[in-house]
């Protein structure tokens, strides 16, 4: 049999060099990345918070009779 080996998806020096970049960071892995602040952080919060304005909503709305269906 012959021995086939596929191309990297991207060199091996490249590789190295974002290995040794994120290994140095001091940070949470999850925040490592460039774009990991609004996934991990942003998105979450603006989530939470329109669910809270939401429930609030519920709760005034139920405790004032407002919206009820005939």
């Amino acid at each position: 049999m012959s021995d086939v080996t596929e191309q990297p998806f991207r060199p091996r020096d490249k590789l190295i060099e974002k290995q040794k970049f994120y290994q140095n960071i001091h940070k949470h892995t999850y925040l490592k990345g460039p774009h990991d602040k609004i996934t991990s952080v942003a998105i979450p919060i603006v989530l939470a918070a329109s669910s809270l304005f939401l429930i609030g909503r519920g709760i005034y709305n139920m405790s004032h009779g407002i919206g009820k269906k005939e």
